[in-house]
């Protein structure tokens, strides 16, 4: 599946049965038709997909790795739930890396990159869709850490980032929190087309600890 850049997500590729049914499972989950705590029967699966028990094994165990789906005994596979802890743990995370992706990635940013970063800004202000905010939110960070030319730092980030992607929705669109996240990302724009390492750093480590901080809140509540 190509993004709005024509550049191929990595976590998104498949090439087999147990990656395509992977990438169906992980888009429902991440958009919410399957939600934390929902069964995720296999002999189900298997006949909905037409696919055999080993297959949905495979798919459903590439689930659990990326931390969307989780093995019980007596239970098996269940859309996993965050807790407010987890959360933190993932934006601590997520920040680290991220912080790196900038760091190796804006002395390689071109006008085209912050161009289309822009575009993609432009979009989600005109969005009436909470649903898609998160999708947008990823695009404008891919953008910008895609020209760090590290694909597996890439599929690192965006597993992490589709984990609380979910929550973040919900958090979005009820706590109105995405005009506060626009201003922030041109900020941190601004700081990428000035080539201002530390500058970006700064905005990207208060923007990301504020998003922590109040869906934690949100969980937790």
């Amino acid at each position: 599946m190509k993004n709005n850049n024509g550049q191929t997500d990595a976590p998104i590729l498949h090439r087999t049965l147990p990656g395509m049914i992977a990438n169906i499972l992980r888009e429902e989950i991440i958009a919410g038709g399957l939600s934390g705590g929902v069964q995720l029967k296999q002999e189900e699966l298997a006949t909905k997909f037409s696919v055999s028990l080993s297959v949905v094994r495979e798919a459903l165990k590439s689930l659990e790795a990326e931390g969307l789906v989780r093995f019980y005994p007596n239970r098996g596979a269940v859309v996993s739930e965050l807790s407010a802890d987890e959360a933190r743990e993932i934006f601590d995370i997520r920040l680290f890396l991220e912080l790196g992706a900038l760091e190796l990635a804006i002395p390689n940013l071109t006008e085209t990159d912050i161009a289309a970063a822009g575009s993609i800004l432009c979009k989600a202000d005109a969005e009436p869709h909470g649903r898609h905010w998160g999708e947008l939110n990823w695009q404008f960070h891919e953008t910008l850490y895609r020209a760090a030319g590290r694909p597996k730092l890439l599929t690192l980030i965006q597993t992490m980032h589709n984990n609380v992607e979910r929550y973040m929705r919900l958090y979005l669109s009820t706590m109105n929190y995405q005009a506060k996240s626009q201003a922030e990302h041109r900020e941190l724009l601004q700081a990428c087309a000035r080539q201002d390492v530390a500058a970006a750093q700064a905005l990207l480590r208060r923007h990301m600890a504020d998003a922590s901080v109040n869906l934690g809140r949100y969980l937790s509540g």
